[in-house]
């Protein structure tokens, strides 16, 4: 019987972890699925790891990663995924706002020979208009350079062990699976799902963590805003040229250009997006920084296996 892989990176997600177990193994052993749950603690603060190894040892299918400290969601994913032995792999996450239910239907799909079976967002669930409006700016820019469309995506797929061994092998260590796995290419199909209410806890992403998330995976999946400082440079290039003319014609005809506020102003205003462009630019070096230095994605401390073996 085919095996599948259910990865969960948990962060502080204490309060959650032993309901989601209970859920997603009971669902899956009422539809007669084989399976094993792989947890994967993101350097949590929290109780998560004792949790995971009091889920272990009540229930030998469910197995857990403990990293040496927090190296985030995507790290988190990859590590589930390279320690997963499933004949196919879903990700999922812990809070239970991906109802495990789609699990069934992802698997059955699986079945009928697709390789990636894409969550799509029916509903995005309750959120303020600032993070909608910010949602929606960001996967405007991915779904530009992906050529796809990510308005509703999410982290929550399935892959077949093909297209998880192909992902694995990728050898960037700033990486966005939300964007990658379509990016892989296989055949695909998508499920909708409701975003649920989380039940227990609170979401672990602030604006500023959102923010700083979305320009990461922004810079490491598409060159746009290098595009942005391209066009900006020619757009002052137009309007210096325009504004050059202007001012060689009122001097030629007598009527020198006055207004020291009006140069202040250029000058202000030429200088800032230099300063913008310079930081985009810097960004993009430190990104290459980072990859050249060939780190790892993550280091793991022990796992759920270290305590079988004692």
């Amino acid at each position: 019987m085919s095996i599948l892989s259910v990865v969960i990176p948990a962060y502080n997600e204490g309060a959650m972890l032993h309901k989601t177990a209970n859920v997603v193994s009971t669902i899956l052993e009422e539809n007669n699925i084989d399976y094993e749950i792989v947890f994967v603690n993101d350097g949590s603060k929290d109780n998560t790891w004792e949790e995971i190894e009091i889920a272990s040892k009540a229930n030998p299918k469910v197995k857990g990663i403990c990293f040496s400290r927090n190296f985030g969601k995507e790290g988190a994913v990859f590590a589930g995924l390279e320690f997963a032995h499933g004949d196919c792999c879903a990700v999922m996450d812990c809070d239970l706002q991906h109802p495990p239910e789609t699990l069934v239907e992802m698997y059955k799909l699986w079945k009928q020979g697709f390789q990636v079976v894409e969550g799509v967002k029916a509903t995005r669930g309750k959120e303020s208009a600032i993070h909608k409006l910010f949602a929606k700016t960001f996967y405007k820019i991915i779904s530009d350079a992906t050529k796809i469309d990510m308005s509703r995506a999410s982290d929550f797929k399935l892959l077949d062990r093909q297209v998880v061994d192909a992902f694995i092998a990728l050898p960037e260590r700033q990486v966005f699976f939300r964007a990658l796995s379509s990016w892989v290419g296989f055949k695909t199909t998508y499920v909708e799902f409701d975003v649920q209410e989380r039940e227990a806890g609170v979401s672990k992403w602030s604006f500023k963590s959102l923010f700083k998330y979305a320009i990461n995976n922004i810079t490491s999946f598409t060159v746009a805003p290098m595009q942005i400082v391209t066009g900006c440079g020619m757009f002052l290039f137009v309007f210096s040229i325009i504004f050059g003319i202007f001012s060689l014609v009122k001097y030629f005809s007598g009527k020198s250009l006055e207004g020291f506020t009006t140069v202040i102003l250029l000058l202000l205003i030429i200088g800032s997006i230099l300063m913008m462009s310079l930081g985009v630019i810097g960004f993009y070096i430190s990104k290459i920084y980072e990859e050249v230095k060939m780190r790892p994605r993550y280091i793991v401390a022990k796992t759920t296996d270290d305590n079988n073996e004692k």
